[in-house]
């Protein structure tokens, strides 16, 4: 076996020492070791549920170190969270997503592009009256929620983000005046959510399918599945793509001997494998079953 090949095997699939060694001198032994250790990449980790404390506060320090510098403070000011978004453009000429970094911090709200570097849309918070959720449905059929933000003197910014109803609750605990929050958008967003936990998905490659963990979420607009290295899901089922759901036997990461069949009426057959098999099939045959959520108008 080469390096080439050593290194691709310990990143893909891993490997587990199991070593005891006697340290003698003289024929008299002297010290112990006894090693059980595993090695693998951190994909492969992550995926056998492995590391993910270690991961997520690594992960978490760095978008904080990352948010201060790309956000200049103010004496005082206090950075409180930063996710990826947008800001609508509305000049009267386009219409017009401009995507970058919202950050917020205990003094205002802001959208920021990175390169080029540009502020494209920043508002105080004392200034801050509402904060609408409002549903919009993607020319892909994705029903999104985006976030109407409402300004003294009647001015508005309309905001996309990547957890809008966290930024939603950041915001209804940060501004310092009385907030008005409205309720979820009925039907749109993925407010609220039904089921979600940790879930592996049967990735379809070019080598062949692979075994990818990450978070399964379940809402009344269908599931989304995101591995914790993508920046965005690689899987998303609409309700009413969903066929059935069935526990099935074969082999996968839980250890359990059972995979998670979804039949979809335009990806086929879905595998998935979770902790618990039957309550996310359970979940997903009740969704199925649910009247399919009305289109916004």
């Amino acid at each position: 076996m080469t390096l080439d090949d050593l290194v691709e095997v310990l990143l893909n699939k891993g490997a587990v020492l199991h070593l005891d060694l006697i340290v003698a001198v003289a024929d008299i032994p002297l010290i112990g070791v006894s090693l059980r250790a595993a090695i693998a990449g951190m994909e492969t980790m992550l995926e056998y549920g492995m590391m993910r404390q270690w991961d997520e506060d690594t992960r978490a320090w760095v978008e904080r170190s990352t948010a201060r510098r790309d956000l200049e403070l103010s004496d005082g000011e206090r950075h409180v969270a930063h996710m990826h978004g947008g800001h609508l453009l509305e000049d009267g000429l386009q219409t017009t997503w401009r995507p970058g970094t919202i950050h917020l911090t205990d003094r205002r709200l802001v959208v920021l592009r990175r390169e080029p570097r540009e502020v494209l849309w920043e508002a105080a918070l004392a200034s801050v009256r509402a904060v609408r959720p409002e549903s919009e449905r993607t020319v892909g059929g994705e029903v999104r929620t985006r976030l109407r933000v409402v300004l003294d003197g009647g001015r508005e910014g309309l905001l996309s983000a990547s957890d809008p109803e966290k930024l939603r609750e950041l915001l209804a605990g940060t501004c310092p005046g009385p907030l008005e929050t409205g309720p979820p958008p009925q039907g749109g967003g993925g407010e609220r959510t039904a089921f979600e936990g940790h879930l592996w998905y049967h990735e379809p490659r070019r080598s062949g399918p692979l075994w990818r963990g990450g978070h399964g979420r379940l809402t009344p607009d269908g599931l989304v599945w995101k591995s914790p290295l993508d920046a965005r899901p690689a899987l998303v089922v609409p309700a009413g793509d969903i066929v059935a759901a069935r526990p099935v036997p074969g082999g996968g990461p839980s250890g359990e001997g059972t995979v998670l069949a979804l039949e979809t009426a335009s990806q086929g057959t879905v595998a998935l494998a979770a902790d618990e098999p039957r309550r996310w099939a359970r979940a997903l045959e009740s969704l199925r079953l649910e009247p399919s959520p009305p289109r916004p108008a």
